[in-house]
């Protein structure tokens, strides 16, 4: 993405659009593979989608994906037994039209890889993967075999971001001088713990920074140069980090990321004219302040619709139903690129993860 570029618009979040959840076409099967958190939340909204059927659902666990399955009403439960693993067996389901993804980070590579084999359309949760290679096999993967490919970032697809990428493209701020966005809460320090652990691909970078990044590339596009420092535990870990990405406008974007502090979680974006301020969190805004040069200002609200992920399900089902292979408002080059990016942090911050030397 260049700077300047707006991320397009889904049309779910267009003004005037019915609720994500009503139907846009035929029903889609659905798989879930985990039963953790995420899985759980983005379930409860994907159970609303007329056009969803709740199909299967796996897990290292027979009872939680039992337990799972009869809780959010899906058909089938699969599991890991003696001779396969629970997502291999949800990839090879011929009753499963699209996968939706919600392991730790170093998860996501072997099972996407599996799905797209399989010849499931999947939506994977972000970070996509833990490096660049891994991202473009998979990327490779999905096009040689037609199918539907996307990370979840779900703030793409919320109406307050794109309300936000709306001002600040119109020039109402003026020439963006600097974006500031910060996200980090105190997390126990625990070694098997998805968020600490570096089998998973723990550390602030892959779980937060990819939500203030969402604003530096929303308002700037891509940065010609990026410096980063981190704090890293015993084990290698970013417990906290801090990214300064450099535009060849003179812009700058400074971002944060941390597991050990709180901070206001909040994203800024400044230029000549004005500025605009998200309320708390920066990933899922109901408020946008926006503040001109003059003293003049406004606040702008906006509605919460489930848990939030609705919208990034209507853009998978709406594109797979209308046979696109990948999301125009979440295109893979901007994934991709994002990995670059973020191998590039790492190689600074001397962060390595496991699938590194796959």
């Amino acid at each position: 993405m260049t700077p300047k570029t707006r991320f397009p618009v889904p049309p779910c979040v267009e003004p005037g659009a019915p609720s994500p959840f009503t139907a846009t076409g035929e029903p889609l099967r659905w798989g879930v593979v985990a039963t953790g958190g995420i899985a759980r939340s983005v379930t409860e909204d994907l159970a609303q989608l007329e056009d969803a059927v709740l199909q299967a659902v796996s897990s290292r666990s027979e009872e939680r994906a039992r337990t799972f399955a009869q809780t959010h009403g899906f058909a089938t439960a699969h599991y890991d037994d003696d001779d396969a693993r629970g997502f291999e067996l949800l990839a090879q389901d011929p009753e499963v039209d699209v996968v939706y993804i919600a392991t730790p980070h170093g998860q996501h590579f072997e099972v996407c890889k599996a799905a797209l084999t399989a010849g499931k359309h999947v939506l994977c949760e972000k970070a996509f993967t833990v490096n660049a290679r891994e991202a473009e096999e998979l990327i490779d993967l999905a096009r040689e075999k037609g199918l539907f490919l996307m990370e979840a970032v779900w703030s793409r697809f919320l109406p307050s971001l794109n309300r936000a990428w709306e001002i600040i493209h119109s020039g109402e701020l003026g020439e963006i001088g600097w974006v500031q966005a910060d996200l980090g809460f105190p997390s126990t320090y625990d070694p098997a713990a998805r968020l600490w652990d570096p089998l998973a691909g723990g550390g602030a970078l892959l779980d937060l920074t990819v939500y203030p990044t969402t604003w530096a590339l929303g308002a700037l596009g891509f940065p010609t140069s990026v410096s980063a420092e981190a704090t890293l535990n015993d084990d290698g870990v970013d417990a906290q980090n801090a990214l300064t990405l450099t535009y060849a406008s003179g812009a700058q974007a400074q971002l944060s990321s941390s597991l050990v502090a709180s901070g206001p979680s909040q994203a800024t974006v400044a230029g000549s004219k004005g500025w605009l301020r998200t309320s708390s969190p920066l990933h899922n805004p109901r408020e946008l302040v926006i503040q001109a040069f003059n003293g003049e200002s406004r606040v702008e609200e906006f509605e919460r619709v489930g848990n939030g992920y609705a919208y990034e399900l209507r853009e998978t089902t709406r594109c797979i139903q209308s046979g696109l292979l990948e999301s125009p408002t979440m295109p893979l080059q901007h994934t991709l690129d994002t990995m670059r990016m973020f191998d590039g942090v790492r190689a600074q911050l001397g962060v390595r993860y496991a699938n590194d030397n796959r």
